[in-house]
């Protein structure tokens, strides 16, 4: 027989009275999927967004039954979604703006056999520092061209032995770690949130940023333009308003030969234009 337990361990219990605490602390809740993510990458983050955002591992079941208790909207919809390594993310900023800021602050990777290259991996022409003996045979399968000199090896050209794109390959992978060479661009993005009782999936919170700021440039241009031709004066338009005008007015007296000192010149050199045209209809003018 199993008789129930009442005590457990000290950092499930802390893990337990957290998740009871911080969502009604913060205004968000945002969960991240920790099966495409190494902890690598967490580590930059915490140090980035300290003071903003407050960062707990989960576990399951223990979160599980912790947001169970919680009465706040929303939040009992996220239990089914902890399955695996998952992480929390409490702040009190948007989700929308937390994914933003995630989105820019990628960084760049050691390889692991299979990953798809973010870049052109190119192994330069150096001294590796490496001692001869069976890495000779790795560089050899990798397509990396060496020479020993001053007993390490050296990479005798530069080459690119992956495109962008392309997958590394088991045997690559180590070595470019050895190279410090890290070719793979890693992020985070948020998989759910709830904001205020509302909840947010993976879709809804991707923004491209630079697509939205150029509708909004065109809208700005399609505004300025609708305004100008309306003749709605605004501090911004005014000058293009007055131009116009002005060209207008410039035309009217040019095409009703009214003189002005700035149009005088233009008036006479059409009607001279005029002239001559009449002139040369008067020429080849044959009477019936």
């Amino acid at each position: 027989m199993h008789e129930n337990r009442t005590t457990y361990p000290k950092r499930k219990t802390q893990m337990y009275e957290q998740l009871q605490e911080l969502p009604k602390k913060y205004k968000v809740l945002a969960l991240v999927k920790m099966s495409k993510v190494r902890a690598s990458q967490i580590l930059p983050l915490r140090k980035k967004l300290k003071g903003e955002v407050e960062f707990v591992s989960i576990k399951d079941k223990v979160a599980q039954k912790a947001l169970e208790k919680v009465e706040i909207p929303g939040i009992k919809d996220m239990i089914s979604e902890l399955t695996g390594q998952c992480l929390f993310m409490f702040t009190n900023m948007s989700p929308f703006k937390l994914n933003v800021l995630l989105a820019k602050n990628k960084i760049m990777l050691a390889a692991r056999g299979g990953d798809i290259s973010s870049i052109d991996i190119v192994v330069p022409e150096k001294n590796t520092g490496i001692a001869p003996g069976p890495m000779l045979t790795e560089f050899k399968e990798a397509g990396i061209p060496t020479k020993i000199d001053q007993g390490t090896i050296w990479i005798s050209k530069e080459t690119t032995p992956v495109k962008k794109g392309e997958p590394i390959n088991e045997k690559l992978a180590p070595l470019l770690g050895k190279l410090d060479i890290k070719p793979v661009e890693a992020g985070i993005a948020l998989y759910s949130a709830v904001e205020e009782g509302f909840k947010y999936s993976e879709e809804e919170m991707v923004i491209d940023v630079e697509k939205i700021r150029n509708e909004f440039a065109q809208l700005h241009q399609e505004a300025v333009n609708l305004s100008i031709e309306a003749a709605y004066v605004t501090p911004e338009n005014i000058g293009q308003i007055l131009a116009k005008a002005a060209q207008s007015a410039r035309s009217v007296s040019v095409e009703s030969g009214f003189m002005t000192d700035e149009t005088k010149e233009q008036i006479l050199q059409k009607a001279d234009s005029q002239a001559r045209a009449l002139a040369g209809q008067a020429k080849d003018y044959t009477p019936a």
